[in-house]
């Protein structure tokens, strides 16, 4: 006696439907269209979440390197001497640092002066 999928199969059908509700055209409509989108979604998603990471180390390193230029040094000269005089401020924080609170910014650079 073979197994039939009914009720089974229109459960998955308007879960895939549903997750995929405000994409384009058959994307949303179609079965087998939205199953594609919703794959391909999930798989940007995974992957982007590991970008993003990067991305954000990115721009924190940008921002350190603008306020360190306009304290009269470099990004690279910077964190090597924040390592020499053993000031451990990770990228994330001195960059909120030097957007919100320059002075905080300026201070750890004069502290790393010496170094």
């Amino acid at each position: 006696m073979r197994v039939k999928t009914g009720p089974y199969r229109r459960q998955h059908h308007k879960k895939v439907l549903k997750m995929t509700k405000g994409q384009f055209g058959t994307r949303s409509r179609l079965f087998r269209r939205a199953n594609e989108a919703m794959l391909k979604s999930l798989w940007y998603a995974y992957r982007d979440r590991r970008t993003r990471k990067r991305d954000l180390r990115r721009l924190w390193i940008a921002r350190i390197n603008a306020a360190a230029r306009a304290n009269g040094t470099t990004y690279s000269r910077l964190i090597d001497a924040m390592k020499k005089s053993q000031i451990a401020i990770n990228r994330k924080m001195l960059a909120d640092l030097a957007v919100r609170q320059p002075e905080a910014f300026a201070a750890v650079v004069a502290a790393t002066k010496s170094a």
